[in-house]
């Protein structure tokens, strides 16, 4: 049974620091998730140890906020994307997806190898450095008002093909790494399977929607409409999680659907309450999940710093060749907008760990990796972004 009072406490804690390191970030001229992630490592256990590792370790509550603040944010971003503005961009985002996998997998596992690990854990290791954060970009292009823009769907629907991609890959490298030989018609069963969930949900979700939204008004409750899509939401994402994707691609599509009915700016004006309040917890617990004491020499900080480069140019260089056709700055736009890999990243960091392909050592630069491309990534692409928004609008 959990201590109640101490649950509240730390509850408190995490939200105020979040308010707190958001509002310094935005005086700061930085988007609000990064002082969100700053907080938390400051007040996690590497530092101030308000937040205690066994409280984020467990799940219960934090992950469990953390994990729904995070839906609800993929949520709200599928309600500002329609499917037609996706399918012009089908080609594009492709490109990025498939790209921004294959190329931070190959200098990943290239870089490992080099660090004295074999081929096979040179693989898992590298599979830290593939999956984006959609969540963390899917903020930042919230907050500043250009999820309509053009480089913006071509980054959400790359997150999609990049989800599938990764957990394919980290399927096959499990595999290989429990010394198994890899069930290719499992694969292919599994990739198809998920495919045709996104295809399925997406196209024809978004076609019923469309024609039949007229049935959400009929509840008497005028919160009625958001609680139908918001138990949309939860189901799409635990279906998600059943064909081995991410939670928050389900809650994606729980979006884009509900951004078919006319109910869509109601619903949009409804869940931002919901928003401010639960997102902060996903960014502060993604932050206190770091652990500085194994970065506290010369070597692991030189490797922490190799490591990064790595994660950044490889998935800048993957999305920028990509979206060559939108010119060199859109194309950079979409490159930095998927170098972030925040919780994916620790995801699979905690997978090694726990299966003894690496030491705690690794385990904590590849989350400290991880966390640190969601807290580069988000100025810089906010300030391309402004520039770009500036230059357009010169006569």
């Amino acid at each position: 049974m959990h201590d109640s009072a101490g649950i509240l406490l730390t509850l408190f804690i995490i939200f105020v620091a979040a308010q707190i390191g958001g509002e310094i970030a935005q005086r700061l001229r930085l988007p609000s998730v990064v002082g969100e992630i700053a907080a938390g490592c400051a007040v996690g256990p590497s530092a101030l140890g308000w937040v205690t590792l066994p409280d984020i370790a467990t799940g219960t509550p934090l992950d469990v906020l953390a994990e729904i603040g995070v839906i609800l944010l993929l949520f709200s971003v599928g309600l500002e994307t329609r499917l037609d503005d996706l399918k012009k961009v089908g080609t594009s985002a492709f490109l990025v997806g498939v790209l921004g996998v294959v190329i931070p997998f190959a200098l990943g596992s290239l870089w490992a190898h080099g660090s004295g690990f074999d081929w096979i854990r040179s693989m898992f290791v590298a599979a830290a450095f593939v999956a984006t954060s959609a969540g963390i970009t899917a903020r930042v292009l919230q907050e500043l008002g250009v999820l309509q823009r053009r480089e913006a769907r071509i980054i959400l629907g790359a997150a999609v093909i990049d989800d599938i991609l990764a957990m394919l890959l980290l399927g096959v490298v499990s595999s290989l790494q429990g010394g198994g030989a890899v069930d290719v018609g499992s694969l292919v069963g599994t990739l198809l399977g998920a495919i045709g969930f996104v295809a399925v949900i997406g196209w024809g979700g978004a076609r019923v929607m469309r024609r039949g939204s007229g049935w959400l008004d009929k509840p008497s409750n005028p919160m009625s409409p958001l609680a139908i899509v918001l138990a949309l939401c939860l189901g799409l994402a635990f279906l998600s999680m059943k064909f081995h994707l991410a939670a928050i691609i389900g809650a994606f599509l729980a979006g884009m659907i509900a951004s078919e009915t006319s109910q869509r700016h109601q619903l949009e004006e409804q869940t931002a309450p919901l928003l401010a309040f639960l997102t902060p917890f996903f960014f502060v617990v993604t932050g206190a999940k770091v652990n500085l004491a194994e970065l506290g020499n010369a070597s692991a900080l030189w490797m922490l710093a190799v490591v990064t480069v790595i994660a950044i140019v490889s998935k800048l260089a993957g999305g920028f060749l990509g979206a060559i056709t939108l010119g060199k700055r859109g194309a950079t736009i979409v490159g930095f907008g998927m170098v972030p890999r925040g919780e994916v990243g620790v995801v699979i960091a905690s997978l090694g760990l726990a299966a003894g392909v690496f030491d705690e050592r690794i385990y904590a630069v590849i989350v400290a990796m991880s966390l640190l491309t969601a807290m580069i990534t988000p100025p810089v692409l906010a300030l391309l972004l402004r520039d770009r928004h500036a230059s357009t609008d010169k006569p």
